[in-house]
């Protein structure tokens, strides 16, 4: 059998529990590619997947180890065999895609359905590089905006628009004719104007929860923030949206049941009609089909922070663990 690199975990743990090892190269079943991977990420779903962080995590992805030992959630390479039902695909096109569930991006080659709604050709004159990371944080970026009803002219407030999912949600925001405010740091005040944001808040120089705007929609694209603090933002109907439930990164058992029956619903508090909401993304055909058309015509373009060598994958999930990424992180393969 033929072998390839790849980035091994099997055991839950810190990016050390990583390592580079020489194993077979995948067999694509009949409605697979197997895709030559050039370039892919190393993003917030992977390391909560590598720690198992929150520890629900691992009634999906292994109980006691990870059932799926090579993570990598985007990818971008070659087509270089695919099954015999696939007609969408040929050998020696270009692809992007979006694998959480089945991973398998970082290794030098990869199996991925040819089906998958994000799964799409890398537009012309876009790099490896600048293709791998454009669906980890659009697509749930794009969940916001598909389960909360905004329409054309409403208002979103973006907290932490500087990273993957945050910079997305502007471009994504603006891209459906939003009216946007982005809260950032100082130094990428301008890039986050150039991503399309109307009105930029510096929270190292102004504390965004007592802007004196109202909002249809507040998101909190780094789960640092709370409905409470920040509910006096939303208009009498608007809606908190989190990527993240901050206690279920604690051990289960120090959680009381209706805690986790409020937290698993999504909608943690109701206050004269605000509410507050959970970001996940969602199988919406319509709402990937859009989607696809951003990545496809270059509307949407996501911001990129740094690359490492696969090599150096290590490396590259202690700095995403850092929380001081900007965009996204790619791993060249």
């Amino acid at each position: 059998m033929a072998t390839m690199k790849a980035a091994v975990c099997t055991r839950y743990g810190p990016p050390e529990r990583v390592r580079i090892e020489q194993v077979e190269v995948p067999t694509p079943q009949d409605d697979q590619l197997l895709v030559r991977v050039r370039a892919t990420t190393v993003n917030r779903t992977d390391c909560g997947y590598r720690a198992a962080n929150p520890f629900v995590i691992r009634f999906f992805s292994g109980l006691r180890r990870p059932k799926m030992p090579i993570f990598g959630t985007e990818f971008a390479g070659d087509v270089v065999g695919v099954g015999k039902d696939v007609t969408r695909f040929q050998a020696g096109d270009r692809v992007l895609g979006w694998c959480e569930g089945t991973f398998g991006a970082h290794a030098e080659y990869m199996t991925v359905r040819a089906d998958r709604p994000l799964t799409m050709p890398i537009p012309e004159g876009l790099s490896y590089v600048e293709a791998a990371p454009s669906t980890e944080g659009s697509h749930y970026a794009l969940s916001v905006f598909h389960s909360t009803g905004l329409k054309a002219g409403d208002s979103i407030l973006v907290y932490g628009a500087t990273g993957s999912i945050g910079s997305a949600a502007v471009q994504l925001a603006k891209a459906k004719g939003l009216k946007v405010t982005a809260v950032c740091g100082t130094a990428n005040l301008d890039l986050v104007k150039s991503l399309g944001a109307d009105r930029v808040i510096d929270y190292q120089t102004q504390d965004f929860t007592k802007d004196p705007e109202r909002y249809d929609l507040v998101y909190d694209a780094v789960g640092k923030h709370s409905f409470f603090k920040c509910r006096h933002l939303l208009k009498p109907k608007g809606i908190y949206v989190a990527t993240d439930r901050p206690l279920l990164h604690k051990p289960f058992m120090f959680v009381p049941v209706f805690a986790w029956w409020f937290l698993l619903t999504g909608i943690t508090k109701i206050m004269r009609g605000r509410r507050q909401m959970f970001a996940q993304p969602r199988t919406d055909p319509e709402g990937l089909k859009w989607l696809r058309e951003q990545i496809l015509s270059g509307a949407f373009k996501p911001v990129i922070d740094r690359t490492y060598p696969l090599d150096q994958i290590v490396e590259a999930y202690r700095f995403v663990e850092t929380g001081q990424k900007i965009g996204n992180v790619v791993i060249e393969v």
